[in-house]
């Protein structure tokens, strides 16, 4: 388990709000191996043609019935979301990599007590 300090940290850096100047040594560890998976998740999207970016949810949050003319992938970084597509409702955990297809009709909502954040990216021309 990460310390409350740590944990604020973990959230300021998925927000993009870290003074690195701060920090202790095992506090950059954690947070250069959390850039480092941001930076390969980034890399690996980018390589298949997709964006990449950040999203943050606060509890409650509901995006309902939108459909997008291209692919999209999300994967939740912190928090539950639960997706809706295709007659099939799931919770994709943490780090899990979920293709929502082109003009297919789907929700998102953040179901959890605590604000969400993902990544998610559009297919590109």
């Amino acid at each position: 388990m990460y310390t409350s300090r740590l944990n604020r940290l973990i959230k300021l850096y998925l927000a993009g709000g870290v003074k690195w100047n701060s920090l202790n040594q095992a506090e950059m560890s954690v947070l250069n191996q959390m850039r480092f998976d941001r930076m390969q998740v980034e890399r690996d999207w980018h390589s298949r043609g997709f964006s990449c970016g950040l999203w943050v949810d606060p509890p409650g949050q509901i995006w309902e019935d939108y459909v997008h003319s291209m692919d999209e992938l999300l994967m939740v970084l912190e928090g539950e979301l639960e997706l809706e597509m295709q007659g099939r409702t799931f919770r994709p955990k943490q780090g899990e990599e979920v293709l929502i297809p082109a003009n297919v009709r789907h929700s998102v909502r953040n179901v959890g007590g605590t604000t969400a954040r993902w990544f998610y990216g559009y297919k590109g021309p």
